[in-house]
């Protein structure tokens, strides 16, 4: 059974063993490969509105995800959320269930949206997934990411009401 709760302090080196492979692989988030674990703490931790970790039924960190408002000031009614499993916990549902939980969060934090400015369309599972839950792609971004294999590839934005 998976568990999410707020992040901790403690579960930084858990979830930078998470985020780093993903930065690193380059072929998901539009971060810099190379990005300093100092700049991804302060990208994952400091700056959203709030973090939850996943996490089994022995504790173990197994994902996490970040929301944010999506726009400062007049678009703040929008949220913006990213999610990350760990390898070793792919194919659990715990993507599924840190996006339902995300949903209820954002809610519950006075969020009328929420939006994927930047889906990668190689990534066909998560697309599949936010579509289960409710999203709609309503833009494609032709050639806007740099993909490490495919090279420039398309992106969708994602969105849908709360």
């Amino acid at each position: 059974m998976i568990r999410i709760r707020p992040y901790q302090p403690e579960d930084w080196s858990a979830l930078w063993a998470i985020l780093e492979p993903a930065f690193r692989a380059g072929e998901t988030y539009a971060v810099p490969r190379d990005i300093s674990e100092q700049d991804a703490h302060r990208m994952w931790i400091e700056l959203p509105r709030a973090v939850r970790v996943a996490v089994d039924d022995a504790g173990r960190v197994t994902g996490t995800y970040t929301l944010k408002a999506n726009q400062p000031g007049p678009g703040d009614h929008v949220c913006n959320c990213g999610y990350l499993v760990a390898d070793h916990a792919r194919g659990q549902g715990i993507a599924g269930e840190m996006c339902a939980h995300s949903l209820a969060l954002a809610r519950e934090l006075g969020f009328l949206a929420m939006q994927y400015n930047l889906v990668v369309a190689s990534n066909e599972v998560a697309i599949r997934l936010w579509q289960k839950h409710g999203f709609a792609i309503v833009g494609t971004l032709p050639r806007a990411f740099r993909h490490p294999a495919l090279g420039l590839t398309d992106a969708h934005v994602m969105y849908r009401l709360l």
